[in-house]
C-alpha cells in the first residue's frame, strides 16, 4: 500500500468543496483530482477542479457539502486488474485511477505520468490577440521601480512580464501588443535585444489612460474576442478551456476571478436580539472570487472605451452590464493566481514556481 500517494489524493468525508478545492491545489494538483471516501474509507466518489469550476458557475455555495459536486460512481480498477490503469486511462481520458481492495478500499493511485501517457498537445489559439497592460509606475514595489518598470522586474532571473507571455506561447499565441508609459523605452530594449519568435507592438500613452484606457490607442481592428491582462500576475490555468467558456458563454466579457481565503484569528461571536450569543466560531475562513486583472473582451466591447481619459477594465465591465451586455466569470483556485504587485505576493510567486530567491 502506497500511504503517502494515498494521503496526497485521497480525502475522508465530511468535505465541503472549497476543502476539496484547497485539497486539489496541494499534491494532488498535478492530476486535477482527488478521491473521496467514507468514514470505513472505501471509494465513494471523485472531484476534479472541473467539477468543482462547473459547481461554482451554476451558483452553488463554496460551503456545501462535496458530495453534491462530485462523481459518485468514480472509475477505478480493483488490485487485480492493475495493469490495464493505462489502457483505461487512455479510454476515459483522465490523469488518475485508484486502485482497490475487495472491501472497495482504496489501496494504491496510478498516475498517467507513471505509465508513459503522453498528455495531449494544448488546443492552438494561435491568431488570437493578447493585449498586455504594462503602462503603471509600480508604486507598491518601490525601490525596484524607480530602476525598472514593473513588467522587468524578474521573477527569478526572468522578467515577469516575459515568463506572462511565455504562457501564452504555450497555446501558440504570436500576437502582442503591450501598452507602455513609465519608463517604456526600457521595455521597448529589451525587447529588442531579446528577438523572441513572436511578435510585441507597443502601444505608447501620453498620459495615463488606466488599465482600460489605453486598449482604445490600439490602431489595428480586431476580429475575434482578444485577451487582456495585467503585467504584474500569472495566471496558471487551461487558457484554451478559458477562451473557449468565454465563446461558449457567449460573454461580451468573461473575467477570471480567483479563490481568496481569509483567516480571521480570532474567534467570531454571532448575537441576536438585545446582545445574547448565540454561537462563537473560533478563527474562521472566509472565502471570496477576486478579480485577478485577466479578460477575455469581444472587439465590440472596446467601442465603449472613451478617448483619451482615464477608464479602467472595471469601468469597461460596468458599462457593458449597463448596456445590456453580458459579464461572466471564468473561476480558478487560490494557488492558480500569482501576484506580484508587493513584496510578500512576489516571495510567494517565486515560492510556488520552485524559485529561491537570493534577495
Amino acid at each position: 500500500m502506497n500511504k503517502e500517494r494515498i494521503q496526497e489524493f485521497v480525502t475522508e468525508l465530511p468535505l465541503t468543496v472549497v476543502e476539496a478545492m484547497a485539497k486539489i491545489e496541494g499534491h494532488a494538483a498535478e492530476a486535477g483530482l482527488i478521491f473521496i471516501v467514507d468514514e470505513a474509507s472505501r471509494l465513494v466518489g471523485c472531484i476534479t477542479d472541473g467539477d468543482i469550476r462547473r459547481w461554482i458557475l451554476k451558483g452553488g455555495k463554496l460551503t456545501a457539502p462535496a458530495e453534491q459536486a462530485m462523481h459518485k460512481n468514480p472509475i477505478y480498477l480493483t488490485e487485480n486488474e492493475k495493469t490495464n490503469a493505462k489502457a483505461l486511462m487512455l479510454e476515459k481520458i483522465i490523469t488518475a485511477v485508484p486502485i482497490t481492495n475487495g472491501d472497495n478500499r482504496v489501496i494504491d493511485i496510478v498516475l498517467s505520468r507513471e505509465v508513459s501517457i503522453i498528455k495531449n498537445r494544448k488546443k492552438s489559439l494561435k491568431g488570437v490577440p493578447v493585449v498586455i497592460m504594462a503602462g503603471g509606475k509600480g508604486t507598491r514595489l518601490y525601490p525596484y521601480t524607480k530602476i525598472l518598470p514593473k513588467p522587468l522586474i524578474p521573477i527569478g532571473d526572468t522578467p515577469i512580464v516575459e515568463r506572462i507571455i511565455d504562457c501564452y506561447v504555450e497555446y501558440g499565441i504570436d500576437e502582442y501588443y503591450m501598452t507602455v508609459n513609465y519608463k517604456k523605452g526600457m521595455l521597448r530594449s529589451y525587447f529588442n535585444d531579446l528577438a523572441p519568435n513572436y511578435n510585441v507592438k507597443f502601444v505608447e500613452e501620453d498620459k495615463p489612460l488606466g488599465t482600460g484606457g489605453s486598449i482604445k490607442l490600439i490602431d489595428d481592428k480586431f476580429d475575434k474576442p482578444l485577451f487582456v491582462t495585467n503585467c504584474d500576475a500569472l495566471i496558471r490555468a487551461d487558457y484554451a478551456d478559458i477562451y473557449n467558456h468565454h465563446i461558449k458563454c457567449g460573454n461580451d466579457i468573461t473575467m477570471v476571478s480567483a479563490l481568496k481565503n481569509i483567516n480571521i484569528p480570532y474567534g467570531v461571536v454571532n448575537s441576536g436580539e438585545n446582545g445574547e450569543l448565540i454561537s462563537i466560531e473560533e478563527k474562521p475562513t472566509l472565502s471570496y472570487f477576486i478579480n485577478t486583472g485577466m479578460y477575455i473582451i469581444n472587439p465590440e466591447t472596446i467601442d465603449l472605451i472613451p478617448d483619451g481619459t482615464m477608464f479602467h477594465m472595471t469601468h469597461l465591465v460596468e458599462k457593458v452590464m449597463k448596456n445590456g451586455g453580458k459579464v461572466g466569470t471564468y473561476p480558478i483556485s487560490e494557488d492558480s493566481f500569482l501576484d506580484m504587485g508587493e513584496f510578500e505576493e512576489m516571495k510567494r510567486m517565486e515560492q510556488k514556481l520552485n524559485i529561491i530567491s537570493e534577495k
